[in-house]
Formats: structure tokens, C-alpha cells, sequence
């Protein structure tokens, strides 16, 4: 048997230019996570940030470290941009704006703790890549150990910084209701944090955290017990088991990596009170594959393909929504599909999708 030959592609220079010079940014960034992991370690970001300059000795002075491992850090660092090299005085520093992503863990862009979960998601590869053969999941539980605890400081920034002050007040009537002491279960709650700042905003109210992964949830109570949180609990439950009736269910960056999303919701939609609100927060995504040709896009597409498909294909149906589903599709699934009467766009963030779905 004889094969056709491959037709012979004409190669456009300009093209192939642009190509390589995005790949070696990509590769650039790429040989950067474990940088950036050792800078936000050591703290080496936030004393740059705190002096007006510094040579790699003040640096090593100030830090007690070695200074040619600095001085190499440091110059990786000024090559990236992450910080600004000065040559006139050999000296090192911060603007405003790399403070904000990388030395300031309060600010809404700080990105340090997503070069954590890159991390993350190369130790996923050999478990991942193996499941290209089979088609089976991965287990959340089998991924990699430090993955729970990368993707929790990962979203920290925007729950600091969005859930409070905008996503709760952009549900009608949620905050009046707790308040006055309301009840709240946050689904798929991870290391508690989202459930901890709700917790902590709204003293009157109980709200109780629920995860299927039993190591997220010690860390969740080790967290409540070192912040002396009393109105939280945290709970090892399915959301099929989820037991009781509240005035607000959460869900934060999980729906998309349920294994039965449309039985999930189901099962929310009964646990709400009578006027009970939920609210899905979802990474943002456009409703076709070419809206999210993009910067955002391109960085969920690829932590869905190491850890949110594989996570619900590993759990019963394996609906695998992925986390650019987009809005038309989780609208579908939550109104059509699980028997809601209403879901809406209650905010968002260049990051987030955030809906408000009514029984």
C-alpha cells in the first residue's frame, strides 16, 4: 500500500517570525515559574518593593541570602519585566505596577500564586497524558498533592477583593438576608476561603462549607480554628448529600469540573428556601472557541485540560463542561437542563463570570 506525499506548505516569513517570537515569550515565561515561585518564597519581591533600589549585594544584605544566586535571579527578573534594572547604578527595583502583580498579595491582580498552579499542572502531566490513551479521569484526589493548595491561593486575589464588595451585592436581597442572619452553604468549597470570607462579613449569618476532598477540608478547619471563625463549618459531602435548606448557595469555580453538573444543580435548586438565591462564579469565557482566542482564554483552556476535564471525567456521567463552557452553555444546563426559572449575568471580572440563578 502506498501513502500520497505530503503536499509541501509555503512558508509565509513574516509568519514564521511572529510564531517564533511568540514561543520563545511563551518559553521565557514558561522557565520563569520556579523563579517566581522562589521570589514570592523568599520574599524577595516584597523587599524590592519596600527599598528604592538595591544592588544584588544590598539585596543579599538585606535578605541574608547568596548574592549570585540573587544577581542571576535578579537579572532573569529585569530580562521578564517583573522588575526594572536601572544599569547606571546597577540597581534593581519595582514600579507601581509590578508591585501590584507580584508583590502586593492584597491586589486584585496578583499573579505570583498562578505561577504556583503552573507548577501544579506539570507535575499533573505524566497522569494526564496517560489518560489521552484511555479517555478515563483523573481524580482531584489524585492529582498532585500540592494542586488544591496552588489553586486556593490562585483565586484568593479575586475573592479578597470581588466577593464581598461586589458579587454578593449584585444578588438582589442576599445581603439584607444575611445580615439579619441568613444561611449559606458554599458547594465545592475547597480550602474554605471563599466560605471564610462570608463567614467573617457576615457574623449573623451560618455558613457552612461542603468539598468531596477530605484534605481541602482540614485545611478549611485549620483555617476557620487560626482565624477564630465561629459561624462556619466545613463538611466532607457530595452535593447530592448535601443535607438541610438555605437562603444562599454558592459555587465558586467548580460547577464546570462536576462529573453530573445538571444532577448537582438539581439537587442545589431543592436545598433552596423559598426566595433563596444561588451564585456561580465561572472562569469568564465568550460562547464560542473564537471569543476566547485570547490571553484569558488560553490560560483556562489549558489548566482545563490538566485538571478540569480530567477531574470530572473521573467522577460519575463525566459531563467535562470544561472552564470556557461560556454563558449560553451553563445558562442551558441550569434553566433547560435542571429546571431553574431564572439565570442572569450578575457581574463579572476580566476573570469571572458571575450568575445568579432563582428556583
Amino acid at each position: 500500500m502506498t501513502t500520497a506525499p505530503t503536499q509541501q506548505k509555503t512558508i509565509n516569513e513574516e509568519h514564521l517570525h511572529a510564531l517564533v517570537g511568540g514561543v520563545l515569550q511563551d518559553l521565557g515565561g514558561a522557565f520563569s515559574v520556579p523563579l517566581v515561585q522562589i521570589g514570592e518564597s523568599l520574599g524577595l519581591y516584597q523587599t524590592l518593593n519596600e527599598n528604592d533600589g538595591m544592588t544584588s549585594g544590598e539585596l543579599a544584605a538585606k535578605t541574608g541570602l547568596n548574592e549570585r544566586y540573587l544577581r542571576e535571579w535578579l537579572s532573569a527578573q529585569a530580562a521578564s519585566k517583573y522588575v526594572t534594572y536601572d544599569p547606571a547604578g546597577d540597581r534593581f527595583s519595582m514600579s507601581a505596577e509590578q508591585a501590584f502583580v507580584f508583590a502586593n498579595p492584597a491586589s486584585p491582580f496578583y499573579l505570583a500564586p498562578a505561577f504556583g498552579a503552573a507548577a501544579a499542572f506539570q507535575d499533573n502531566r505524566s497522569k494526564v497524558e496517560n489518560a489521552f490513551h484511555t479517555g478515563e479521569g483523573v481524580a482531584w484526589g489524585d492529582q498532585t498533592q500540592c494542586l488544591s493548595c496552588a489553586v486556593a491561593r490562585f483565586f484568593r486575589p479575586g475573592y479578597d477583593n470581588h466577593l464581598v464588595q461586589a458579587w454578593l451585592p449584585s444578588i438582589e436581597g442576599v445581603v439584607e438576608t444575611l445580615e439579619q442572619g441568613g444561611s449559606v452553604a458554599d458547594v465545592g468549597c475547597g480550602h474554605g476561603i471563599s466560605t471564610l470570607i462570608m463567614a467573617q462579613a457576615f457574623p449573623n449569618a451560618k455558613v457552612d462549607g461542603f468539598d468531596f476532598h477530605e484534605r481541602s477540608i482540614e485545611e478549611a478547619r485549620k483555617h476557620a480554628s487560626g482565624h477564630g471563625v465561629t459561624n462556619v463549618g466545613f463538611h466532607i459531602q457530595e452535593v447530592k448529600e448535601m443535607p438541610g435548606k438555605y437562603d444562599l448557595i454558592t459555587m465558586f469555580d467548580c460547577l464546570h469540573d462536576m462529573g453530573d453538573p445538571v444532577g448537582a444543580m438539581k439537587t442545589i435548586r431543592d436545598a433552596l428556601k423559598p426566595g433563596g438565591a444561588v451564585m456561580i462564579v465561572e472562569p469568564m469565557a465568550g460562547d464560542k472557541l473564537e471569543d476566547n482566542l485570547n490571553p484569558v482564554g488560553r490560560m483556562y483552556y489549558s489548566a482545563s485540560t490538566m485538571v478540569c476535564v480530567p477531574t470530572s471525567l473521573a467522577q460519575e456521567t463525566g459531563k467535562a463542561l470544561g472552564a470556557q463552557a461560556g454563558e449560553k452553555r451553563l445558562h442551558d444546563l441550569i434553566v433547560n437542563e435542571a429546571g431553574f426559572s431564572s439565570c442572569r449575568r450578575a457581574n463579572e471580572t476580566p476573570f469571572n463570570l458571575i450568575l445568579e440563578a432563582r428556583a
